[in-house]
């Protein structure tokens, strides 16, 4: 469990692709912040993954074919930069929102428009998970914890304030980029209860 508030930018240091899994290597400070273990769960542009092994600057992870072919991290590149979050514990506070890891979709960035203390960021969504996302409700982006500032059909808008932009690779998005959704936990139950209730009732 993860709550969309980012801890640490990492650098894609190494990729190793074989047939099954593609192994890589992040460059971070932030195993020297936190308790980080071999076998725990951190999260890679909003992706839950497994601490596999540390390097002496960072950590490495495997992903599987199926995670690959969901995620936008089929696209990483050596030296692109990730938002890190370590998995949330249960003494901590939670800033953000309840996040799982487990991405729904991909969106692509369509426009930019800068403002004067912020930046509005509109993306497009695939037709099937327009009902998943609400004005004014919880969204993670890359694994950001953000608000839906609006929406009309597949599209959604975000707005990001500087602080955001500096600590995340939001900043660094440019029109035609793909980015990780991960709609509100709460609003997917609540949606499959409804359309269950109207089933069983029609």
């Amino acid at each position: 469990m993860f709550t969309g508030i980012i801890k640490s930018v990492g650098k894609i240091k190494f990729i190793t692709t074989t047939q099954n899994t593609s192994h890589i290597g992040i460059s971070t400070s932030l195993t020297k912040q936190i308790h980080t273990n071999i076998g725990d769960s951190i999260a890679i542009n909003g992706v839950c993954l497994t601490v596999t092994a540390f390097s002496k600057h960072g950590f490495e992870v495997d992903i599987m074919p199926e995670t690959m072919r969901r995620t936008t991290l089929d696209n990483l590149l050596a030296g692109q930069k990730v938002n890190i979050e370590p998995a949330l514990l249960l003494s901590s506070r939670l800033d953000g929102h309840l996040v799982l890891g487990h991405i729904d979709t991909i969106a692509t960035l369509t426009n930019i428009i800068f403002e004067t203390n912020s930046r509005t960021l509109i993306f497009k969504l695939p037709v099937a998970y327009t009902n998943y996302v609400v004005e004014k409700g919880s969204i993670a982006i890359d694994g950001v914890s953000l608000t839906v500032a609006s929406k009309n059909n597949t599209l959604f808008s975000i707005s990001l304030i500087p602080h955001t932009l500096t600590k995340t690779t939001l900043e660094n998005l440019k029109i035609g980029d793909q980015v990780n959704i991960e709609t509100d936990i709460l609003g997917k139950y609540i949606l499959q209860d409804t359309e269950a209730n109207y089933d069983e009732k029609y």
